[in-house]
C-alpha cells in the first residue's frame, strides 16, 4: 500500500497523521507513505497495531515532522505530560522503517525534556533522518533499532533509553557545555546497549567538557569504535551520574578514537579501551543478533 502526504491539497492526505490512521484496521502488508516537502506541524503516532511503516520524505532539508511539547507542557488531563509523553514522533509499532526526514522538538534549549522522536518498537530503521531538540531528543524504549547515516543533536542526555541501538556513520552534535550525549538504561544482561560504528562528533562554537555518556541505570553499556570526536569532549569522557557504585556495573568501551576528543591517558578508568579482537565483534549483524538492516 503506498499512501501519500503533500501540503499540495490535490495530492493525498495534507497530515500524516490522518494518513497513518486511514490505514484499514487488520491491513498486514507493509504501508509506504510518502512524505513531500513542506513541514508538517503535528504531533505523530505509530501505533502498536500498525503493519509495518515505511516514512519515506524526499530529504532530511525539505520534509519535516515539527512538534514543541515538553515535560512541563499540560496534557489533555491537565497534567503535565511528563518526558515520555513529549514526543514529537511516537512509534510503538513492531517493525518500522523512516527514510530522508527530519524530525524535530521545537520546544527550545532551557525548557527541560522535550523528546524529538520516541521509539519503543520491536525493530525500527532510521537512515538519514534529522534528529532535531535538546534535552532528551532520542528516546530508545526497547527492541532493535539501527540508526544510518543520521545527524542527532542536543545538550543533555540527549541518547537515552534502554534498547539496543546500533549507530552507523552517525553524526552527533553537542549544543551546550558540560552536557552529557548518552544516557543507557540497558537491562542487566544485555549485550550491547548503544554501539556507535564510524561516527562523528562535533559541537558548537565555545562548546567544551562534554561527557560521552552517563548511566541512567547501573548496567549501561556503550560503545564508541572509530569515532573522531572534536575538542567539545572533556578528556574523563565518562561520568557516573554522582553514583560511584555504577562504576562497577556500567560498560563504557572505545576503539580507534581519533581527534582532539580522543584522549585514552585521559580516560576515567573504569572506562575500557577494547582490544583488536574485542572491537571486531562490533559488528551489525552480531550487535542486533542477526538482524542485518543495512542490507535493505
Amino acid at each position: 500500500m503506498l499512501i501519500t502526504v503533500s501540503k499540495q491539497s490535490d495530492e493525498g492526505f495534507d497530515s500524516l497523521q490522518a494518513a497513518l490512521d486511514s490505514i484499514p484496521q487488520g491491513h498486514k502488508s507493509e504501508v509506504t507513505i510518502r512524505i513531500k516537502p513542506g513541514v508538517y506541524e503535528e504531533k505523530i503516532t505509530v501505533g502498536p497495531e500498525a503493519p509495518a511503516i515505511l516514512l519515506l520524505g524526499e530529504d532530511s532539508q525539505s520534509t519535516i515532522i515539527s512538534w514543541s511539547d515538553n515535560a512541563h507542557t499540560l496534557g489533555p488531563d491537565g497534567e503535565p505530560l511528563g518526558t515520555f509523553r513529549s514526543g514529537t514522533l511516537n512509534v510503538y509499532a513492531e517493525n518500522f522503517t523512516a527514510e530522508n526526514l527530519t524530525i524535530r522538538n521545537a520546544s527550545g534549549p532551557g525548557t527541560g525534556q522535550a523528546v524529538a522522536a520516541f521509539v519503543d518498537a520491536g525493530r525500527a530503521v532510521f537512515r538519514r533522518v534529522s534528529l532535531l531538540g535538546d534535552q532528551d531528543t532520542l528516546y530508545t524504549g526497547c527492541g532493535k533499532q539501527y540508526y544510518n547515516e543520521c545527524y542527532i543533536e542536543g545538550d543533555v542526555d540527549y541518547i537515552f533509553g534502554a534498547a539496543t541501538a546500533l549507530f552507523d556513520r552517525c553524526h552527533l552534535h553537542n549544543k551546550r557545555s558540560r552536557g552529557y550525549i548518552t544516557a543507557a538504561s540497558t537491562p542487566e544482561g544485555e549485550p550491547f546497549g548503544y554501539v556507535f560504528l564510524d561516527c562523528r562528533i562535533t559541537g558548537g562554537q565555545g562548546v567544551s567538557e562534554v561527557y560521552l555518556g552517563r548511566p541512567w541505570r547501573p548496567h549501561a553499556h556503550v560503545a564508541f569504535i572509530r569515532t573522531r570526536m572534536d575538542a567539545s569532549i572533556i578528556g574523563e569522557g565518562w561520568h557516573n551520574w554522582g553514583q560511584p557504585d555504577r562504576e562497577q556495573t556500567s560498560r563504557y568501551e572505545e576503539f580507534g578514537s581519533s581527534g582532539p576528543g580522543a584522549n585514552p591517558a585521559a580516560r576515567v578508568t573504569w572506562s575500557r579501551q577494547l582490544t583488536d579482537e574485542e572491537a571486531a565483534e562490533y559488528r551489525v549483524i552480531t550487535v542486533l543478533d542477526g538482524w542485518h538492516p543495512e542490507g535493505y
